[in-house]
């Protein structure tokens, strides 16, 4: 099992997120549940036919933190 990053966004209809670590590969939910759901389910697709084209799932390296400012 490999676990890959997702950053979620709020949108003004619901959610979408992206994977740093495999570029193209997003989606929307109405709500950060399902957003997540579509995602993993989004990942799972991409990764399958990567590897029904004889490619490698890429590796992930991303990485998140936060940084605190004064606003």
């Amino acid at each position: 099992m490999t676990k890959y990053l997702i950053v979620l966004e709020e949108t003004p209809t619901g959610f979408s997120a992206y994977s740093p670590d495999i570029p193209g590969c997003i989606a929307t939910g109405r709500n950060r549940e399902e957003v997540e759901r579509e995602m993993h389910d989004a990942i799972a697709f991409h990764l399958a036919g990567l590897h029904a084209s004889g490619l490698e799932a890429p590796k992930p390296v991303s990485s998140s933190a936060y940084v605190e400012v004064a606003a």
